[in-house]
């Protein structure tokens, strides 16, 4: 199992020049590349393997206009290559997105491996540096100078805070003491998370209370003259509070996540389709545009709150704790059954918070019902799989069954999801 540990980096002025410097190349040979690949796919049809980028690179640092390539440490713009190299593997087999072109505004990044840095006595030392990276740990429990990493990642966030991450190759761990609790959960926007016990997790909507901030802060930037320094020093400002809203959230999951894993040996939850859930309005024909506004805050709302982080951080928590997550059919009618009886409703209209089973006459809140009915679903998934009472796997069902690689292959790989070729098109993107 793969762990890793993230702090705050403080380098000096030297190490932040140099660092720099490895951004902007990296910076530039993904871009050059991307840049290469896509015009090939369009002209030729073909793709380029890694190999062939490996030697593109080599080619580069031996021109003139490029050789301050060769400055900076080689194992950056290495691991650029398999990144994106990696990145149109998962996109051809439908796993994410096509890749984009970095800018120089966003977050900035080096993977170092192992050949390019040394950790001693927990001081960290970077290729084409002679000092050691001051960092901040932020385990106790943990000596920084036992771990041995196998990948060091140098951040640098917009806001201008420095981060590295240590990722180290770990045993697996031993499984939690059983609690004997099961709990379903039902997610959603108003209320985060209604459990199976009628415990409610409110949702702290962390951007509604930045909001103000946030939009006086854009509203200063957008007044600021394009490329001064002081349109710098408001569009950090803006990143700054985007940092806020992003670290509150982080903390507010890892916490929920692992309270509701220390606590329960089986967690069942639905397969919820997230980008469905934000999808655009675009209205009708008669009335085009309807319901925009109120589509698009619908969205912030859902986005502020990060379902499917949620589900994967409930992922390998549990599959490190020897628990087991049961992922239910998203088209599982778990509103509209009843619980007690399982009598299923012909409708149940979402402005509807309770209602009562004309089968039994049992009264239920719709979001404590809903989780009942994914606790006795997520059980009978873990019961069909013999010998997994107490596994650590993700159950899939319905809809999130997992393709096989030719047919993923075959769903990603359509020309819609490949951007047109256009003239110029990285010419403001290369450096």
């Amino acid at each position: 199992m793969r762990t890793a540990y993230k702090c705050r980096a403080y380098p000096d002025s030297e190490q932040a020049a140099q660092l720099g410097r490895t951004f902007g190349c990296v910076r530039l040979v993904w871009n050059k590349t991307l840049d290469a690949r896509h015009r090939r796919y369009h002209v030729e049809g073909r793709t380029i393997s890694y190999k062939e980028t490996d030697a593109q690179l080599a080619a580069w640092k031996r021109t003139d206009e490029l050789a301050f390539l060769s400055e900076v440490s080689s194992v950056p713009l290495q691991q650029t290559l398999r990144h994106q190299h990696t990145a149109y593997q998962n996109f051809f087999a439908g796993r994410a997105k096509y890749p984009r072109f970095k800018n120089r505004t966003g977050k900035q990044s080096a993977h170092y491996t192992r050949s390019a840095f040394k950790l001693r006595n927990g001081q960290l030392t970077l290729a084409k540096q002679s000092t050691p990276l001051r960092f901040v740990w932020s385990w106790p429990g943990i000596d920084p100078a036992t771990i041995n990493p196998t990948t060091v990642i140098v951040s640098r966030e917009p806001d201008g805070r420095w981060y590295v991450t240590f990722a180290v190759d770990t045993d697996d761990s031993e499984p939690a003491a059983p609690t004997g609790e099961s709990i379903g959960i039902d997610l959603g926007v108003k209320d985060f998370a209604v459990l199976s016990t009628g415990e409610t997790i409110a949702n702290p909507k962390h951007l509604d209370r930045k909001a103000r901030n946030l939009a006086r802060y854009q509203r200063r930037m957008a007044r600021k003259q394009k490329g001064s320094a002081n349109r710098r020093k408001a569009k950090r400002k803006v990143a700054r509070a985007h940092r806020k809203v992003r670290h509150a959230r982080a903390d507010f999951l890892h916490r929920t996540t692992t309270n509701l894993v220390r606590r329960a040996d089986t967690i069942a939850i639905e397969d919820l389709n997230v980008s469905g859930m934000t999808s655009s309005a675009r209205g009708t024909r008669e009335q085009p545009g309807r319901n925009v506004k109120q589509k698009s805050g619908l969205n912030r709302r859902v986005l502020d709150a990060p379902l499917g982080e949620f589900r994967r951080q409930l992922e390998y928590k549990t599959t490190r704790a020897g628990k087991t997550l049961a992922v239910i059919d998203r088209w599982y009618p778990s509103s509209k059954t009843c619980s007690a009886c399982g009598h299923l409703l012909n409708m149940l209209k979402l402005s509807t918070r309770t209602w009562t089973c004309p089968g039994c006459r049992t009264r239920h809140d719709r979001d404590v019902n809903a989780a009942k009915n994914i606790l006795a679903a997520g059980r009978a998934v873990v019961g069909q799989q013999p010998g997994e009472a107490c596994g650590v796997d993700v159950s899939p069902q319905g809809s999130s069954l997992r393709q096989s690689a030719s047919k993923q292959e075959l769903s990603g790989a359509s020309p819609k999801g490949i951007p047109a070729l256009q003239g110029g098109e990285a010419v403001n993107r290369l450096s």
